[in-house]
């Protein structure tokens, strides 16, 4: 494994290095949302690159649907306290609890994610929020600029998208309004994992192969936990598996996988035919449109 990028990924970790250095210097308070999924801990160290060697200036948000990895909130926990980050976690409990929020009949917490997430933008007083969002993810996303205007709700209008030409970003907006900035747009979760293995990133051991018990629900793969277990007719069995992506533990699939290394993933994924939220995350699935119609809500 190569501690040296290759000119493809220096390009492009200059490139999000130069929109982290434009937020910080366009906007006066800035959130990074983060989940201690891979993509986010990408944008934490660009952001760590990019200040150092002070501290990263924005502040970390967690939107804690409550039904996450443990290992993952253990791995966000040790991170913050490793590095000295600001975390401002927002549980959807709470919102549940005060009766803002309903349960939903399947258990999934992802789509109840959008309320706490504006409110919480509103709340802290965020003009500018960093996402780990990359547009080879999903085709919603890839309609999506680099900044991306939000209006007072938290609404994203693909119609008012702005050209962005060259390097240069505009970061103007109307009171009320923040605005949405993803510094991996460009990137692709081949490069993800390229980066990951170049610059030796720790990340949550789900990423890598583990035995674990699972049932399957719909042809995904899922693990019991807080959120629900298996129904009678979905029998527990052990398998050997990763997961390609992070989330709410009700809608995220594990897919069977030996890799244990970035370079073993990258040969995994490299003759994959499925992304990895459209193979593994069952809530991008309610409908053709779901992760436009969760955007134009609020969600990232």
């Amino acid at each position: 494994m190569t501690t040296t990028l290759s000119p493809h990924l220096q390009d492009l970790e200059n490139e999000s290095i130069h929109i982290l250095r434009e937020v910080a210097g366009q906007f006066d308070k800035v959130g990074l949302l983060f989940s201690g999924g891979k993509d986010s801990c990408v944008v934490f160290e660009l952001a760590r690159r990019a200040f150092a060697p002070q501290t990263v200036p924005f502040e970390l948000v967690h939107i804690d649907t409550g039904h996450n990895f443990p290992e993952v909130l253990q791995f966000r926990d040790e991170l913050v306290a490793e590095t000295g980050a600001r975390l401002h976690v927002a549980k959807v409990q709470d919102w549940i609890d005060r009766g803002d929020l309903q349960e939903r009949p399947d258990g999934t917490r992802n789509p109840l994610q959008s309320v706490p997430l504006v409110e919480t933008i509103a709340e802290r007083g965020y003009d500018a929020v960093l996402g780990g969002a990359r547009r080879d993810e999903e085709r919603a996303r890839a309609k999506e600029r680099i900044f991306s205007v939000r209006d007072s709700f938290g609404g994203w209008d693909p119609r008012r998208q702005r050209p962005e030409l060259w390097d240069l970003y505009n970061g103007g907006k109307m009171a009320g309004e923040n605005i949405r900035v993803f510094p991996i747009s460009n990137w692709t979760e081949a490069d993800i994992w390229e980066y990951i293995g170049a610059r030796e990133l720790r990340l949550p051991e789900i990423y890598y192969s583990h035995q674990r018990k699972l049932f399957n629900r719909n042809g995904m793969w899922l693990s019991p936990g807080e959120w629900g277990g298996p129904n009678d007719n979905e029998p527990l069995e052990l398998k050997t598996v990763r997961y390609r992506t992070v989330g709410d533990m009700s809608c995220t699939g594990a897919v069977e996988s030996t890799a244990t290394t970035p370079d073993e993933i990258l040969a995994e994924i490299s003759i994959s035919t499925l992304s990895e939220r459209g193979a593994t995350r069952a809530d991008d699935k309610l409908s053709e449109s779901a992760m436009e119609d969760r955007k134009k809500e609020g969600y990232f």
